[in-house]
């Protein structure tokens, strides 16, 4: 019966300690993890949201070579104007058609 008392009291007084003491080991380093699991998830939504707006500016990049492709254009057939030396346009006539 003793050798049964001394047994327990030696797992209760040196074993039972060593695993809390091994446990803390694990269970630290684990929490520690989530914490940066969850810091990470926190950056990855912000980080979303930063480039939700990426598909907009193809969108605005498409429309820009459109604008730029009318300007050359445009300025072109100014050029061709000029060459031609047709005179300017009175301006007084738009101001007649906006009234």
């Amino acid at each position: 019966m003793v050798v049964l008392w001394v047994a327990s009291a030696i797992g209760l007084l040196v074993v039972a300690p060593l695993v809390v003491l091994l446990a803390s080991y694990v269970i630290r380093p684990a929490l520690e993890s989530a914490r940066y699991a969850d810091d990470i998830l926190e950056h990855g939504v912000g980080i979303a949201a930063g480039v939700a707006p990426v598909p907009a500016l193809m969108i605005t990049r498409k429309r820009v070579g459109e604008v730029t492709a009318n300007a050359v254009d445009y300025v072109g057939a100014l050029r061709r104007l000029v060459a031609a030396g047709t005179p300017a346009p009175d301006p007084r006539h738009y101001e007649t058609q906006r009234k």
